[in-house]
C-alpha cells in the first residue's frame, strides 16, 4: 500500500484518490495502465494526493467462520480477538472513507472478477459499518457510506463481452460490482471499458485510444469538481 497514512492527509486537507487494482498482471495490463494514467493527472494538482490499493501483491483474506461471527456480534460485546479478525477490513474501510474519490482497475477473468476484488468486497460490506440492516424495514437494507465518485477501468479478451455487445449477457462483472458499490452507498459507478485484448488487432488500439481520452477527462472533471467542492 503506497501513502498508507490516510488519516493524516485528510487532517491535512489533501484531496485524496483511492486507487485499487485488482488485475493479476504486474505489467502489461491495461487496467493498471488506465488507472495509473488518471491518478497521473489526479496528483498533478496542489493539494491533491493518491493512495494505492494493490490486490494483487496485497491479497485480502477470505472470510471465515471467526470473521462471520464477529462482524454480526455486537460491538459492544466483542472481544480483543474480534477486534483483531476485523482489523483488516476495518483498515480498508476507512481507507475507502478517506477517499475523495476512487479508481478500480478490473479485468473480466472468466465472466467475472479477479478473486482478490472479491475478498475485497467480502470485507469492506460489513452490517453497521457500511450497511445497515432491519428486518422489520421494508426495504430492510441501506448503505452506510457517503456517495462520492467511481471510476471503474476494465478490460476484456472480447468486446462482445461489454455493455452493448453481442455476449454481453456473459458479463457478470459489471452488474455485481455496480450493484456492490451501491448497497454499500457509494451510488452507481462510471464505467471506462477496452475490449478486444485478446485479438490485439485495430479494434483494441481503437477501444485503447477511446478508453485513454475518457480516463483523461474523468479525471480533470473529477479533480476539478473535488476542487470547487471544497473550495
Amino acid at each position: 500500500m503506497k501513502q498508507q497514512a490516510f488519516g493524516a492527509a485528510r487532517m491535512r486537507g489533501m484531496k485524496t484518490l483511492l486507487v485499487v487494482h485488482s488485475s493479476g498482471r504486474a505489467t502489461r495490463s491495461i487496467t493498471r495502465k488506465l488507472a495509473l494514467r488518471f491518478a497521473a493527472r489526479w496528483q498533478a494538482r496542489e493539494g491533491f494526493r493518491v493512495l494505492e490499493r494493490d490486490l494483487t501483491s496485497e491479497p485480502p483474506p477470505v472470510v471465515n467462520e471467526a470473521w462471520i461471527a464477529a462482524a454480526f456480534r455486537d460491538p459492544e460485546k466483542r472481544t480483543d480477538a474480534d477486534g483483531l479478525v476485523l482489523q483488516r477490513s476495518e483498515n480498508l474501510i476507512r481507507e475507502l472513507e478517506s477517499a475523495d474519490a476512487v479508481v478500480i482497475g478490473v479485468p473480466l477473468y472468466n465472466f467475472g472478477m479477479p478473486a482478490q476484488l472479491k475478498a475485497y468486497i467480502d470485507q469492506i460490506v460489513r452490517v453497521g459499518r457500511t450497511f445497515a440492516l432491519d428486518p422489520s424495514a421494508p426495504i430492510p437494507y441501506w448503505g452506510l457510506l457517503p456517495p462520492k465518485p467511481v471510476v471503474v477501468v476494465t478490460s476484456a479478451g472480447d468486446g462482445e463481452l461489454q455493455k452493448g455487445g453481442a455476449l454481453e449477457h456473459l458479463n457478470f462483472l459489471e452488474p455485481h460490482l455496480t450493484h456492490v458499490l451501491g448497497f454499500i452507498g457509494l451510488g452507481e459507478p462510471t464505467w471506462v471499458r477496452v475490449g478486444y485484448e485478446e485479438f490485439g488487432d485495430d479494434r483494441l488500439k481503437r477501444a485503447l485510444s477511446a478508453a485513454e481520452a475518457a480516463v483523461d477527462r474523468l479525471a480533470d472533471e473529477l479533480s476539478e469538481a473535488t476542487s470547487l467542492k471544497t473550495a
